[in-house]
């Protein structure tokens, strides 16, 4: 199924000029978000948790900072851009009680919505706005005259402009110059969330984890298993992310090439597959959230002592040494 795309022709900023922009969270993509928006014309006011260190940083970048609930008065449009763990209970506590009709809220990720944590009421929009790429990378784009591709969708509709003031905000944050597709809450999350979990970050990792494990358990140097299974992983994909599995195979051996297109569907077989759609059925299904939410209510027992453990990883020990010899990375 194709995607409409739309460009800078399809945005009219004008339909957000007269809105406040309450950007809740300063972090990368926070910070991102209200700086491009701020340079692109509109009123925003970035709003903190107490006792956070950002409402300095922003007032140093010269734009208003105060409580969520200061930043939330008078706005038209509140952005959530805290952490999805933390956004139900800012929403539910401090946004929640005081919206009023006519108010647009907007996410950059479907999660909360998708799965129910938060739930606005009826009278107000609700869209997404999802940046592709980190804010460092939104921000220094934006500030070169480009933009990052992005995403929006309309969970909800209540004044029949939801979709147009999605493009002006997307428009705002310089999205446009490069193209903004259309897509939903619920395509969105559950693609996120599998392609985290199986592909970018648990697929790849678990992936170099186990190369790096079995050449130094068949006695190969752990360096020379670093170089093989992770070091060179950068150069592959960074051929793959500028032109695709045909750049990549234009610039590696012959005999590489033979390897890849033979052995490769050995090791992600069908069983892999198998496990791969067991995963997105979990993400369907709502178990994945549900273990997520419940895992943050209890204070992260499960997350924090499998952080302890990776932090632990002979790889990263013998890649530490390693890079110490690339000069460049500094």
């Amino acid at each position: 199924m194709s995607l409409n795309i739309y460009y800078a022709k399809d945005a009219d900023p004008a339909c957000l000029s007269d809105k406040k922009i309450a950007v809740l969270g300063y972090g990368s993509q926070g910070r991102a978000h209200a700086l491009n928006l701020k340079d692109s014309g509109f009123e925003v006011m970035v709003g903190v948790r107490p006792g956070g260190n950002t409402m300095d940083q922003a007032k140093a970048d010269g734009i208003p900072a105060g409580t969520v609930e200061e930043a939330c008065q008078g706005a038209g449009l509140i952005a959530f851009l805290f952490p999805d763990p933390s956004q139900p209970e800012v929403f539910n506590k401090l946004v929640a009680p005081n919206l009023k009709p006519g108010q647009i809220i907007l996410v950059a990720h479907g999660f909360n919505l998708h799965y129910g944590q938060m739930v606005p009421p009826p009278e107000v929009d609700v869209i997404m706005v999802a940046p592709k790429g980190p804010g460092n990378l939104v921000r220094e784009l934006y500030k070169m005259g480009q933009g990052i591709p992005s995403l929006i969708a309309v969970h909800q509709d209540a004044s029949g402009r939801a979709k147009e003031f999605a493009l002006a905000y997307a428009h705002g944050l310089g999205a446009t110059r490069a193209g903004v597709v259309e897509t939903t809450i619920q395509e969105e999350t559950e693609t996120d969330l599998f392609g985290e979990q199986a592909v970018i970050c648990g697929g790849i990792s678990s992936l170099i984890k186990a190369g790096f494990e079995t050449l130094v358990e068949a006695g190969y140097a752990p360096e020379m298993a670093f170089f093989e299974c992770c070091h060179e992983m950068k150069l592959i994909v960074d051929l793959i992310y500028q032109g695709g599995m045909k750049r990549m195979r234009r610039f590696i051996s012959d005999t590489a090439k033979y390897g890849d297109m033979t052995r490769g569907p050995r090791v992600i077989d069908e069983q892999v597959r198998r496990r791969m759609k067991e995963i997105l059925a979990k993400i369907q299904n709502g178990e994945f959230a549900r273990e997520w939410v419940l895992e943050n209510q209890a204070n992260r027992p499960v997350y924090n002592a499998l952080m302890e453990t990776e932090a632990k990883l002979d790889l990263d020990e013998v890649g530490d040494r390693m890079r110490a010899m690339m000069g460049w990375l500094d």
